[in-house]
């Protein structure tokens, strides 16, 4: 997959041979030098804050240990990882595109980068999964929500990650280009003429194949709340929808479809979309720019996955709302106070 910014190696254009100054790409570099530590330094603020209080309240704040917060607490710990590596990227960017870190840090940021991306992807599915079964299922498939059942499919989602990123750890990052060192830009993922083909089938695995499950798991949510209205007209308040608890699910499963569209949609569809042109003709210079500018944007959206997240986190995790809430309104309530008033409310986050 690419990366979170792309430099492409100059190609040949309709007029000539193959020349290595042929097409610079590096021409929108002045406003890319602004925008991405700005845009990066605050993705930077709001997921360190986000993240590291949704781990303090499932680690240390004695949250309930199910299925949702299971799942929620990895996908916080991926984010936090791609959190830690966002300082040097911005350093990266203010030195217009020039990476001063070594070898092995640009190779570990592009392993974390990617690990992050397929980690998300994969624990966003998995809640979406989990939600339908606590809804859809809630008895005859409940074995499959226990925790020990779930940190098993966590260990899977980690180990697939692992294997999808393992490819990176061979090669190098970091590349001299136009007197300066470039690391994790396209053109390190370029050589091959098979490369259109398995970037095109890593979007269809790794995109396209979870949106369809994610989709499916919200379209079967759905249904079930307007058969529970229809059945029980009166339990779900002013809408139907069968209550609080089911409410709250179909929430917590359209933010991750929203987040998962917005962040993740873009940058997969672009990939697409140039893989399957330049399997077609050869992309002409301009071309190559234009997918440099399409791609940093798309990239930048899909970082900043990491302080949606926390969105995501307030609705599904009723001791992390408080615990906001408190912050917000300044008050001094403590570990114990909010898990008492959340004790009172459910024994449950979802």
């Amino acid at each position: 997959m690419a990366s979170n910014s792309v430099a492409l190696d100059p190609v040949p254009d309709s007029r000539g041979p193959p020349n290595q100054s042929s097409c610079d790409v590096f021409v929108y570099e002045s406003a890319a030098t602004v925008l991405f530590p700005v845009v990066y330094s605050l993705v930077f603020l709001i997921s360190a804050c986000g993240n590291s209080l949704v781990l303090y309240v499932i680690c240390c704040g004695k949250q309930k240990c199910n299925s949702t917060s299971i799942y929620l607490a990895n996908l916080a710990v991926s984010d936090a990882l791609f959190t830690l590596v966002l300082l040097a990227r911005i350093t990266y960017y203010i030195r217009h595109y020039d990476w001063p870190f070594g070898d092995v840090m640009c190779t570990l940021t592009a392993v974390i980068f990617f690990a992050n991306t397929y980690a998300g992807i994969g624990f966003m599915t998995c809640i979406s999964v989990d939600r339908y079964l606590a809804m859809v299922h809630p008895h005859r498939l409940r074995n499959l929500r226990r925790p020990t059942v779930v940190r098993r499919v966590c260990g899977v989602v980690w180990a697939m990650v692992f294997l999808e990123v393992a490819s990176v750890l061979y090669k190098s990052m970091l590349k001299p280009t136009q007197g300066r060192l470039t690391c994790m830009e396209y053109f390190n993922f370029e050589g091959s003429r098979s490369t259109p083909y398995v970037l095109i089938l890593a979007c269809v695995v790794s995109f396209c194949a979870p949106l369809a499950l994610i989709l499916g798991c919200y379209a079967k949510i759905n249904g079930k709340l307007r058969a529970t209205a229809k059945q029980s007209p009166l339990s779900g308040g002013p809408g139907g929808g069968g209550g609080t608890g089911h409410r709250r699910a179909k929430t917590i499963i359209l933010l991750i479809l929203l987040t998962f569209m917005v962040s993740f949609g873009p940058y997969h569809v672009n990939i697409m979309q140039f893989m399957v042109r330049k399997l077609v003709r050869q992309p002409s210079c301009q071309e190559l720019r234009d997918f440099k500018v399409s791609l940093q944007v798309t990239v930048s959206l899909m970082n900043l996955n990491c302080s949606l997240d926390p969105i995501i986190y307030f609705f599904a995790i009723k001791t992390y709302k408080q615990r906001v809430m408190s912050l917000l309104k300044g008050n001094g309530l403590t570990s114990s106070d909010l898990h008492l008033k959340v004790r009172e409310k459910s024994s449950s986050t979802t």
